[in-house]
């Protein structure tokens, strides 16, 4: 069942006995519906033409405004109508302070507890949390007590009666709603288009640039393969070619090396045989013959 729904059902043994109460009974129809628990809402009563009779009574019309702070209105209405109003029990209090929670629940999503004692008139804390976990337990609010914040966190509250000319206060406040909602709706949908847009274009660039960096790799790595290839044409081995003349000259060039350092070898070997002194001859004064200057001077000349 939906929040309301069973406090409407509630009404229901009361709109019936209306019908046939008049003057006294009707006022006394309306204070104990006023003391009824779980009754809180009472719209329809008031709309009973026995009830509606009751405002024109100078005895008992007291009882039909009565009616209407239950309906409309909030315990402080109460305190500075109090004697224009019959006196109240302690369970017509008690729900009167909780209708009034409900339409500060209905203003305010957070209800400071130091609001809620000064508006409700409670003596402490303990009893205020005592008030409000009752009104959750009646179904008439829904949130959470925030002992360490000091506050009442509401998620949702019941609908109260509405007071006669206020439809086209409601309505114009509902027409505003709307209209800002609207806006705000338009607004988001500009913002979603233009991220729309942002997106695909940043989309259509990141391609374009992976495109042209993927270009640019292969491009770079195109030239340096032609370089690595380039270089090697380039490079020197160590090996040439050698024609068949080129090789026959290679070997009359060792054979003549070779010659020239036999011969050398042989002159050496004459040099020691010429140079080397007889037994018993040497001596520091000898002096050499022209014979033997002239063999060394030949030797020479052959040496080179």
């Amino acid at each position: 069942m939906e929040m309301g729904t069973q406090h409407v059902a509630k009404l229901e043994p009361f709109l019936l006995m209306s019908k046939a109460a008049k003057g006294a009974a009707a006022a006394k129809l309306i204070q104990d519906a006023t003391s009824a628990p779980g009754v809180f809402v009472f719209g329809e009563l008031l709309e009973q033409p026995n009830v509606q009779e009751l405002a024109g009574h100078e005895q008992h019309s007291r009882f039909y405004s009565l009616l209407q702070l239950f309906a409309y209105r909030t315990y402080a209405d109460y305190i500075q109508h109090k004697d224009s109003l019959p006196p109240l029990n302690d369970a017509q209090i008690v729900k009167l302070k909780q209708l009034s929670l409900v339409s500060l629940a209905q203003d305010s999503r957070i209800l400071p507890y130091e609001t809620l004692l000064r508006v409700l008139d409670m003596p402490t804390v303990r009893e205020l949390e005592d008030l409000i976990i009752d009104a959750i337990y009646l179904d008439i609010v829904r949130g959470k007590l925030d002992q360490k914040e000091g506050q009442f966190e509401v998620e949702y509250t019941m609908g109260r009666d509405l007071e006669p000319g206020k439809l086209e206060q409601l309505l114009a406040s509902l027409q505003n709603w709307a209209s800002t909602t609207s806006s705000v709706l338009a607004t988001l949908d500009q913002k979603l288009t233009e991220l729309s847009t942002r997106s695909i274009t940043a989309k259509k660039e990141k391609e374009q640039y992976d495109k042209t960096y993927q270009a640019t790799l292969k491009e770079v790595a195109d030239k340096q393969k032609e370089a690595r290839n380039a270089n090697k044409s380039h490079t020197f081995t160590g090996r040439t070619t050698i024609t068949q003349a080129g090789l026959t000259e290679l070997e009359r060039e060792k054979a003549r090396q070779a010659r020239e350092k036999g011969k050398e070898n042989d002159d050496d070997r004459d040099s020691m045989d010429v140079d080397e002194p007889a037994e018993g001859s040497k001596g520091k004064g000898r002096k050499p013959s022209n014979s033997d200057a002239s063999l060394r001077q030949q030797r020479k000349r052959n040496r080179f």
